[in-house]
């Protein structure tokens, strides 16, 4: 990896293990994990190919896949990708870094009509990679194709940093909430969720 992550590079080494415990001690409890999926599943057709960007555990895709959808997920930690193979099977999971995503060469060269970057996956790539790495998905995507990113505003990755990285990777904001259950924008919010799209041009 060229560029290890913040995920890597500001947590001790158990912090994997206790992620993995957390989201299944929360499934164990019936918690509600499918927010970001259901949000998701709105804005695109039935049975469309979609990429799980920073898929971590797999919570994401997999309910994404009980919906009927296609999904590839890809993450940079090993052990989260294990964990989503073990809990999740179905979807296609894979280890890649986001800086250097290129599925083609895994097999996967068909473009994906949606992605979802969700769990704060921006605000955890190696600092400055932002840019490349919203580059990279799009490339992933069908013209026309879209993306929803969520990540809280008080990591240390300011929005108008995140928008001209968007512009910079050739997609274009459609939408913004302050929440994946699609609560109105307001200057004020401290998350953001933004629906992108990849232009036909």
């Amino acid at each position: 990896m060229t560029n290890p992550t913040r995920w890597a590079t500001e947590t001790g080494p158990e912090h994997s293990q206790w992620y993995i415990d957390r989201f299944r001690r929360l499934a164990a409890e019936g918690a509600d994990l499918a927010g970001e999926a259901r949000l998701v599943d709105a804005v695109v057709a039935p049975r469309s190919r979609i990429l799980d960007a920073g898929c971590g555990t797999g919570r994401v895709g997999a309910a994404l896949a009980a919906r009927g959808h296609r999904v590839v997920g890809v993450d940079a930690d090993p052990a989260l990708i294990e964990a989503a193979r073990a809990d999740h099977p179905g979807p296609r999971w894979l280890v890649a870094d986001l800086t250097e995503l290129d599925l083609a060469g895994s097999g996967e060269g068909e473009p994906f009509d949606a992605a979802v970057v969700a769990g704060n996956v921006m605000a955890f790539v190696a600092a400055g990679t932002e840019p490349t790495v919203l580059t990279r998905i799009a490339a992933h995507l069908r013209p026309d194709g879209v993306v929803l990113v969520g990540f809280g505003l008080d990591r240390g990755y300011r929005l108008d940093h995140f928008d001209a990285d968007v512009a910079a990777a050739g997609l274009r904001l459609d939408q913004r909430f302050a929440t994946w259950d699609l609560r109105p924008w307001r200057d004020d919010a401290d998350f953001a969720v933004s629906l992108l799209r990849r232009p036909t041009d």
